[in-house]
Formats: C-alpha cells, structure tokens, sequence
C-alpha cells in the first residue's frame, strides 16, 4: 500500500480575507490571515508550515493572548522568585504600560508600536533610561512567554532601546545628608541613614529583615539570594545607624509586632517613595538627587575615609572595578583638598632643593655687594 503524502494545507476565502487551512498530527487548523492579498496568506501557511516541522508551532492560542497575559506571567515570576525590584516593575506597569499596552494581542504587536510608546513616554517628559527599563520589562515578558511549553509567543519582538547616559556624578555630601535626614518622613529616615552609611541598593535594603541585624556584633548580614549577584555578604553597624535601627526597631515591635522587614510603612513594605523623596530633596535643597545617589556617595565616603577598596567594594556590593569606579566621584572639595596637599609637597620639595624649606640654611644670592641672604 503507497504511503499517503502529508497534506500541507490550503488557502480559501470568506469575503474579501484570505484563509489558511494546515494540519498538525493530522488536527485541522484554520487562521485568518487578515489580508486580502493571497501572496500574503501563502507566506503565512509557508510560515505555519515551517513552525510545524521545526517544532515552534504553538497552535492558535497566541493569537487569543494579549500582553496584559504576558504581564501578569511576569509579575507571577517575580512573585515566585522573590525578586526584590518587584515593586518597582509592579508601579511600572500600573502608571505606564498597562494602560498603553495591555489590551494589545501579541500577534499585533510590532516594533512599529514600540516606537509610539517611545514617542509618547518622550513627549511625555519621560527621561530615556526610564523609558528603557519600561521596555525592558516588555522583553523578559516575551522571553517568558517564549520559554513556556507549549511557548505562549511565536516570536519575541526586537524592542529597540533609547540612547541614555548612564553615568550620574551626583552624590550628597554630609551637610546635605544632615539637611535630607530632617525633611524625609518619618518611616524613610532610617532607610536613608543606612543607604548613605553602607550604599546598600534600595532592593537590598527593602528585603532586609530583622534577623538579619545583629546589635551585638554590629553586623547586618545580607543573605544569599537577596542581592544582585545572589552572593550574600555582610555590613557594618556604625556611625548613625545603630542608634536609627534601634528606634526603628522599637518603634515596629510597639506598633507592627507581625511585621519581619527592617524597613516599613506603617507595617507594609515600602513601595513607590519617589513623590515623598522628591519633595524632601527640594525642600533640602538637594533637588534631583537620587535615592541611587547614596550609594556612590557611600562609596566616596569610603575611600575619602581610607577604606581599603576591596573591603569598599565588598560592603557596596560591586562584583567589578570598572562599575566601582564610576561611583569614585571627586567634588570640587576633593579637588581643593588636593590643590592644597600637593601644594604643600611641592613648596616642600622646592624648598628642599632652592634651600627654602623650613629649618634650613638660607641660600645666598649673588648681588652687586656680596652674597645676600634671603629671608
């Protein structure tokens, strides 16, 4: 008997669009190509085709999906993985691109739609880095999406990124910190006390519980798993922070006895601070800091104080020298103290060779009367 050669499929009308019929373990599919032009339905029943025997073919449930899907995976993920910047992708995708983006299908979307989301978020007044980290949460959506089994997407979207500078140089220096400290509100201080202290990144700092803190041998210890590069490391105690801990500490057994993280908003964990931060800052006159400007301010501190940089680098939590090294602000006062030092060696060490230097002989001076000495 001669072996039945596979049915690859067909293309049909209803209206003026042109349908495709394909087979898949001998189970019928039909799918719109939503064009009336048949060289267009013939690439996509090419398309289907090749899915099939390569294995990507998801079936039709992708085109039902709609990113709000995507989205809602992502978040789930997060969840499960106890990713501490949960709360910031949560705050993104509720102000910006679940309102612009949620109800479109993921067979719709293009690289086309994501440059107007870009035009938009611009127009808007949104900085590019911001507007990069939005899209950056559309990619390891997709991703996700096309990692499941069967995958949820038949392609992930290019998302072509903004040109932005990356390379701050604001810190805060200890009269700002004293003037900041004051205006916060009550439940930032001691969030801020310890990021100014220790430069810890605000996820780190936000995951922190109270078993982690250790009075006695005044330690904080970071676990592994709750820092960026998954390695847990340890914090000193010092400076403000023990006294700022101990209120917090205080303060959340009186009135949050159930509640575990260090740091609190009347026994919730904090999320979105930005708005009470800004108005701190103006009101501190250190307008445009960022609440990431504290850890290179750390840093600075850190090697202003002679702290050897691997024992720097260790509390901060830098993996690398290159990414250190671009948190090594020097301020105009850094500068100064400089000009001054190395003023002072200079004098010395002339002095030294023109005679001049403290406790030496005076050098004499030829003159039309004999030698001269200077004084």
């Amino acid at each position: 008997m001669r072996k039945r050669k596979p049915k690859l499929g067909s293309i049909y009308q209803r209206g003026a669009i042109y349908w495709i019929k394909y087979y898949r373990s001998g189970q019928p599919f039909r799918e719109s190509s939503r064009s009336d032009s048949y060289e267009q339905a013939e690439r996509l029943l090419k398309l289907r085709n090749g899915e099939i025997v390569t294995g990507r073919f998801a079936g039709l449930t992708p085109e039902r999906i709609r990113l709000s899907d995507l989205f809602d995976d992502l978040v789930e993920d997060y969840r499960i993985n106890r990713r501490a910047s949960l709360p910031h992708m949560e705050s993104r995708l509720k102000n910006h691109l679940r309102p612009a983006l949620e109800t479109v299908r993921v067979a719709d979307f293009t690289t086309h739609l994501v440059k107007r989301y870009r035009a938009k978020r611009l127009e808007a007044g949104a900085a590019p880095a911001t507007i990069n980290r939005e899209l950056e949460i559309v990619e390891r959506s997709f991703r996700l999406a096309a990692q499941c089994d069967p995958p949820k997407v038949a392609r992930v979207v290019h998302t072509p990124m903004l040109k932005e500078d990356n390379v701050r140089t604001g810190f805060l220096d200890d009269s700002g910190y004293v003037r900041l400290r004051q205006e916060l509100p009550e439940y930032l201080r001691p969030l801020f006390v310890v990021a100014y202290h220790v430069g810890c990144r605000l996820g780190e700092l936000l995951s922190m519980q109270w078993p982690q803190v250790d009075f006695n041998l005044r330690v904080i210890t970071l676990m592994p798993g709750t820092t960026k590069n998954k390695k847990g490391r340890k914090l000193p105690i010092y400076g403000e922070m023990p006294h700022w801990l101990s209120m917090a500490k205080e303060m959340g057994e009186a009135r949050f006895p159930t509640c575990p993280q260090v740091f609190n908003h009347d026994g919730q964990p904090i999320a979105d601070f930005r708005k009470a931060w800004a108005s701190a800052c103006d009101r501190a006159k250190v307008s445009g800091l960022l609440f990431h400007d504290l850890r290179r301010s750390a840093v600075r501190n850190m090697r202003l104080a002679g702290v050897p940089e691997n024992v720097a680098m260790e509390i901060s939590g830098h993996k690398t020298r290159s990414v250190f090294d671009r948190y090594n602000i020097i301020s105009p006062r850094d500068l100064k103290d400089a000009a001054e030092r190395m003023e002072k060696r200079l004098n010395a060490g002339l002095g030294t060779i023109l005679g001049t230097a403290p406790h030496s002989a005076p050098s004499p001076v030829p003159t039309e009367n004999g030698p001269k000495h200077l004084n």
